[in-house]
């Protein structure tokens, strides 16, 4: 009976460390790079980005790339009204392309308007 129990244990421990992996990722700023103000959404809901699913993108200078350093789920409901998959969002970032993807060393989201400052324009 204890060797089943501890079983049980382990195996929902491990469950446990698995869905939480890559979900609390620390970007620290680096006060020496410059922070770039960008445009953050779901890649494919908003972006129009190839793939199944919805993942984290950024649009700099008009053109879209998937997020590496970060995920979708790190920064609220991305089916919220104000979620990524329902708005096109700022955020101040830290990072380079590469390979096609942004590489983030530092994200921040910026505060999503009140419903009636949206509305005024």
């Amino acid at each position: 009976m204890k060797p089943l129990f501890f079983l049980c244990v382990l195996i929902i421990a491990a469950v446990t460390l698995k869905a939480q992996a890559g979900k609390n990722v620390v970007l620290k700023l680096d006060s020496t790079k410059k922070v770039e103000v960008v445009e953050t959404a779901c890649g494919q809901c908003q972006f129009g980005l190839p793939g199944k699913g919805c993942n984290l993108a950024v649009r700099i200078n008009g053109k879209a790339y998937f997020v590496d350093g970060t995920d979708i789920d790190s920064h609220g409901d991305a089916h919220a009204s104000d979620g990524f998959c329902n708005a096109v969002r700022k955020a101040f970032v830290q990072g380079a392309v590469v390979n096609n993807r942004y590489q983030v060393t530092w994200f921040q989201l910026a505060a999503a308007k009140p419903a009636a400052e949206k509305k005024k324009g």
